[in-house]
């Protein structure tokens, strides 16, 4: 750990929990993607969200930005979109004392601290990609100068999972940079009857700001310290290599897997694992931890077979079947 004292580690967890308090006061349910959206903020990464439109994917994202006191933008993506209305674009601009011509980078809606990228699949692969470098490496390149984008930085991507007609399908290289694919899912009848009775009254108030862009940063170091048994290592190790079809795989995944999870989905696993437990006021990674989070973070990572599409597999039944293969010890 870091030369940190436990009081200054208990206050940093009181202000998590302060945090979850302030966006429950604008969303109604959904404890499960709440949680994932923390766990994907903590541990530095990027999250993809399913689900069908009305579910309050953008209102989620918005009063996490409200919470934490970040610059939120909404990029809703489309087929004519172009990488320059993502990124930013170079202005022709003229001296009017010297009459001298040069031009000034524009920057884009890229350059935030959490970044809502709507229906990301419905815009083409040449888009998709400009998001390639923002993603893994913080940065933009334009006209050979390299910008650096805002800290932190969170893509938020979302997709819906019913209309297929007109979408390109992200690619593996895109989808391997998001730390978790989140599903969103209808909410219970209760849920849905508190959402009906809290929007249709006195409009709700602002969710207050309860934690600093440097205070994310700071709790984004903390779960880097948190503790990880060798023998979870180990477990990860092995769980991501047993997700590759080959010799040594186990059945399921022979037969219903056409491509595995590479190295980038056990860094993900190990520290989404991490910010689950400093969340949950824990300084130490379990194995609960792990299963908990091994559908999130690998579900968009393999490749299914033709075998697994026709069966009815979905890709959260093999991860189960995956770490149930693969013994702890």
């Amino acid at each position: 750990m870091t030369d940190i004292s436990e009081a200054e580690i208990q206050q940093k967890l009181a202000r998590l929990g302060e945090l979850r308090a302030a966006i429950g006061q604008a969303i109604v349910g959904q404890g499960a993607v709440v949680e994932q959206l923390l766990i994907g903020l903590l541990a530095g990464g990027h999250c993809l969200l399913e689900g069908v439109p009305g579910l309050g994917k953008t209102l989620l994202v918005r009063s996490l930005g409200e919470a934490l006191k970040l610059d939120f933008r909404r990029v809703q993506f489309t087929p004519d979109l172009m990488p320059s209305d993502i990124l930013g674009t170079e202005l022709l601009e003229e001296d009017h004392g010297t009459g001298h011509r040069s031009f000034r980078f524009q920057k884009g809606p890229v350059f935030t601290n959490l970044l809502l990228a709507d229906e990301l699949n419905r815009t083409p692969p040449k888009t998709q990609a400009a998001l390639l470098e923002a993603m893994q490496e913080r940065t933009v390149s334009y006209g050979g100068t390299t910008y650096q984008l805002p800290s932190p930085f969170f893509v938020l991507a979302t997709q819906n999972p019913l209309e297929q007609a007109g979408t390109y399908p992200l690619p593996e290289a895109q989808l391997d940079r998001f730390l978790l694919h989140i599903r969103v899912d209808y909410p219970t009848e209760q849920e849905e009857h508190d959402i009906l009775a809290q929007t249709t009254g006195a409009k709700p108030g602002a969710v207050p700001a309860v934690m600093q862009g440097e205070e994310v940063l700071a709790l984004q170091k903390l779960v880097r310290d948190v503790y990880f048994g060798e023998d979870l290592l180990r477990w990860v190790t092995r769980i991501v290599r047993a997700s590759r079809p080959g010799e040594g795989a186990p059945d399921e995944i022979r037969k219903y897997v056409k491509w595995g999870a590479g190295p980038r989905a056990g860094q993900s696993l190990i520290l989404a694992a991490k910010a689950r437990a400093l969340l949950q006021g824990r300084l130490a990674a379990t194995r609960e931890d792990i299963i908990a989070l091994a559908g999130p973070v690998m579900r968009h990572r393999l490749l299914l077979s033709f075998a697994a599409e026709a069966e009815g597999k979905s890709a959260d039944d093999v991860v189960a079947a995956l770490v149930r293969a693969v013994p702890l010890g």
